[in-house]
């Protein structure tokens, strides 16, 4: 009777986790659906038009390479703090919370705050014109820098906690072990830190990669025409032209490239893995 009403109990719990599941589940399958539907009727020629576009396919790397290079700032800029924080930090549960903090501010708030710092009349611009650096404002946002510079600024906390989750369950004795076999600081970090650790860039790399690929608010406030990604693009024909068919054939085909480069990640990321065993045992 006890084993019976847990079950019970469990079952409520589980119930609304399921309903959700299930309700994006019948979304994708709708999603998918309706990417085949042209004029009502079942094809591919709504995949056919996109890939027979030059545009479209520029759009698509466009999207690619900028999600591929926003991750591996973020990771350039993640890993030292990351370190920093692990191994020098006195409060990481304080230095937890800076990283966090900017996650309670709404993006569109914080994407804002870009347009005043990089915008012609913004901050950066008007110290430069005013210390005689330049006489024109440079073209800081509304082309991909500015996308990708508010990307960095809205993912890195994903790549620096997927880092710092490593690092805090790593174990300090095979540093040790290192030193007390005469190698220096910067040997040590190069053959047992780095490796080790290299499974949270990974994971942080995929994560921020997937959500640049999707992003829309970044690079509809940042970006300019000519530097469209496919978010936009999505976002445009959901909005703008009530093209649900054309939106959801562009999402699938977003989503199926994205986990097409994803898929290598993963396997350098098991691969690292198992030579991490190797280094353990």
């Amino acid at each position: 009777m006890r084993d019976r009403s847990k079950g019970m109990r469990s079952l409520v719990i589980m119930l609304p986790v399921g309903l959700i599941l299930l309700g994006l589940f019948w979304g994708l399958v709708n999603v998918v659906v309706g990417s085949f539907m042209s004029n009502d009727v079942p094809s591919l020629t709504l995949y056919a038009d996109f890939f027979s576009r030059a545009s479209s396919l520029e759009t698509l790397w466009r999207t690619i390479w900028m999600a591929l290079l926003t991750a591996g700032i973020c990771a350039i800029i993640a890993y030292p703090v990351a370190y920093f924080i692990a191994r020098h930090a006195k409060r990481r549960d304080l230095w937890v919370f800076f990283i966090i903090l900017p996650w309670l501010v709404s993006l569109v708030v914080r994407t804002f705050g870009w347009i005043v710092l990089l915008g012609n009349s913004g901050i950066v611009n008007g110290m430069l014109r005013s210390s005689g650096l330049i006489d024109a404002p440079l073209p800081l946002m509304f082309n991909m820098g500015g996308v990708i510079t508010g990307l960095v600024h809205v993912l890195c906390p994903f790549m620096l906690l997927s880092i710092l989750s490593v690092f805090f369950h790593l174990d300090k004795s095979l540093e040790e072990a290192s030193m007390s076999l005469r190698a220096g600081p910067l040997l040590t970090f190069w053959k047992v830190t780095l490796p080790l650790t290299m499974p949270g860039v990974m994971s942080g790399f995929i994560i921020v990669y997937l959500v640049a690929t999707g992003a829309i608010v970044t690079p509809l406030m940042l970006g300019g025409i000519r530097d469209a990604v496919l978010g936009t693009r999505i976002y445009h024909e959901v909005t703008n032209m009530f093209n649900f068919p054309a939106a959801s054939s562009m999402a699938v085909i977003l989503s199926l490239v994205a986990f097409a480069v994803v898929l290598p990640l993963q396997w350098i990321e098991r691969y690292i893995s198992r030579n991490i065993h190797k280094i353990e045992t």
